[in-house]
């Protein structure tokens, strides 16, 4: 058994964690025994519970959070540090971008023998503002140095990431974020049933949204697109499925506009099948996203994808094909082609076939195959395999 230790900064719902946690325990079952350490929050406390629940050793480093607080970051890299020393892992693997830099300056300075980082996309454009981007690729261009392998979730996040410089081409794989294709179909109730359940009209023209209510995931252009939506499909409506931040700015936003009865915020919940499954058009209008599991969901129950060509996102749907691809911030462009599916529903049948074998290229075997690989040439090459 090789012992590693693998960090993240918060298991927040979704698709990071839920990829941190399979890896996780997937490894394990390879030979990889992992401790998964994160700044553990009382809100997060399901989502922890499942991650132990299905055998993933979680520990708490109390200062670790989102936010970059100084203070409280150092107190995080010398629990970190404290917690690699006495683990005394042969591998470090951090996830995400600021559990990542700190992650493996602690490792740096335990001297662990190899480390890995996988940043589950990336901040360099839909987050802030041209200095702290700067500051933020200055940093992992330093903490590259200090990486044996880089793992982004799809080929254009490695080339974005080289574009600018952070790292060698030799470091990176390409490994995505697995999704149970299989479960996820058989969890999805028959369209008829889930629309029910739901309370949602048999005969409306349904299109979902699935993630964090946040700036980057570009929900406020979906709810910009709506008025023209409503206005050409008088059956239209938009359901999103998650919680966040811009929940109250979405509502106001969609009641300012008209269209507050068309708009249906559903919460968090990890029984997202049912969603899916009751929609005729998944929309991710985001504004950045490293692979978008939660396209990969749909795309596995047969639902189109109208998304955004921004991050991992084209290496996931192919436009035309799978789906469709609009550029980001343009409202009106979404909704000509959420429209334009309303209106066909040969079409949308269509691109809802390619769209379900699509999917299989990013299911948790290959994602867990592709894993194992990077770990057992890693492992390998630093002496820890026969």
């Amino acid at each position: 058994m090789i012992r590693v230790v693998h960090i993240i900064t918060r298991l927040t719902l979704g698709g990071s964690s839920e990829n941190t946690v399979a890896t996780v325990v997937g490894l394990a079952a390879a030979g990889y025994t992992g401790t998964l350490a994160a700044g553990l929050a009382e809100s997060e406390a399901a989502v922890v519970a499942d991650a132990r629940r299905r055998g993933c050793r979680v520990v708490d480093v109390p200062s670790l959070g989102r936010e970059a607080r100084w203070l409280a970051d150092l107190a995080a890299l010398r629990e970190l540090y404290a917690l690699i020393r006495r683990e005394r892992p042969a591998i470090v693997h951090t996830h995400t971008s600021k559990a990542g830099f700190l992650g493996r300056l602690a490792a740096r300075l335990a001297r662990v023998p190899a480390v890995i980082h996988q940043p589950h996309g990336h901040i360099f454009y839909g987050y802030w503002g041209p200095g702290r981007t700067a500051l933020y690729v200055a940093l992992e261009r330093w903490a590259a140095r200090w990486t044996d392998r880089i793992v982004t979730l799809t080929e254009r996040g490695t080339e974005e990431h080289l574009a600018r410089r952070i790292g060698r081409a030799a470091q990176y794989a390409a490994v995505p974020s697995g999704v149970p294709t299989s479960a996820l179909r058989a969890a999805a109730p028959e369209r008829g049933a889930a629309r029910a359940r739901l309370g949602l009209d048999p005969a409306a023209y349904v299109v979902v949204g699935v993630g964090r209510l946040i700036s980057v995931k570009g929900f406020d252009t979906l709810v910009a697109a709506l008025p023209r939506l409503a206005a050409e499909i008088p059956s239209a409506h938009v359901v999103l499925v998650g919680e966040g931040p811009e929940r109250a700015a979405l509502v106001s936003r969609a009641a300012a506009l008209g269209v507050g009865s068309r708009l249906t915020l559903a919460g968090a919940t990890a029984g997202v099948a049912t969603y899916l499954a009751a929609a005729d058009v998944l929309a991710a209008p985001s504004r950045n996203e490293g692979m978008g599991r939660a396209l990969v969901e749909a795309m596995a129950v047969g639902l189109p994808v109208v998304a955004t060509a921004v991050g991992g996102i084209p290496g996931v749907v192919v436009d035309g094909e799978s789906g469709r691809l609009v550029r980001p911030d343009d409202a009106d462009a979404l909704a000509a082609v959420l429209v334009e599916l309303g209106r066909d529903a040969r079409l949308r049948e269509a691109l809802g076939r390619a769209a379900r074998a699509r999917a299989e290229a990013f299911s948790s075997a290959v994602a867990l195959d592709r894993m194992r690989a990077v770990y057992d040439a890693l492992a390998r090459a630093k002496g820890l395999l026969a």
